[in-house]
């Protein structure tokens, strides 16, 4: 039946559509949000404490949360989340693959903990550095593909007062209801 063959081409070409501008769609940036330029990965790598997020399924419950960043011999990099589940009273963790979305010089990578499905990672603010080290960034400003997905990331545990309302006044322009925000637990387990 030739009509029958006609449709099921168009409903595969749509499927295919639809697939492919969702997964492009995932690794784009928000409205508002511009990701930093200037950005350089080796100030970046090693262990970023999450000191605020907004809640989500796949880091409900847990408090501890780390983020290492470690380059693989590819150019891309391993990301390793590691948080304390209080529901279950264990460590949990897991690990990813970041890579850049455009130039390694924009804070805009994509990031993969599930093969070859990736959601953007736009690093939005960085503070360039603190008295003591001037090799790292301090602290970052992440936001999703979409802005129901933002971090406030630290080298050290806490922030001040005024860095959790800068942070605060950052992701309020872009839409995020701050009163929903988590501020992670990180006493020491």
């Amino acid at each position: 039946m030739p009509g029958l063959d006609r449709i099921l081409t168009i409903i595969r070409y749509l499927v295919s559509v639809t697939l492919l501008f969702n997964l492009t769609g995932c690794t784009s940036v928000p409205e508002g949000v511009k990701p930093v330029n200037d950005f350089e990965l080796s100030r970046y790598l090693g262990t970023w404490y999450e000191v605020a997020r907004l809640d989500h399924s796949f880091e409900r419950g847990l408090e501890n949360v780390t983020a290492t960043y470690t380059l693989n011999d590819d150019g891309s990099v391993i990301v390793l989340n590691k948080g304390f589940d209080t529901d279950d009273g264990e460590w949990t963790s897991a690990e990813g693959k970041a890579k850049f979305v455009d130039s390694d010089s924009k804070g805009h990578l994509k990031v993969s903990f599930f093969g070859p499905f990736y959601s953007s990672y736009v690093i939005s603010y960085l503070q360039q550095s603190d008295a003591g080290n001037e090799d790292q960034y301090q602290m970052a400003y992440v936001i999703g593909y979409k802005s129901d997905f933002v971090w406030l990331l630290s080298r050290t545990p806490t922030v001040d007062d005024a860095d959790k309302q800068l942070f605060k006044e950052h992701v309020a322009k872009i839409g995020v209801n701050t009163d929903e925000l988590i501020w992670v637990n990180q006493q020491p387990r």
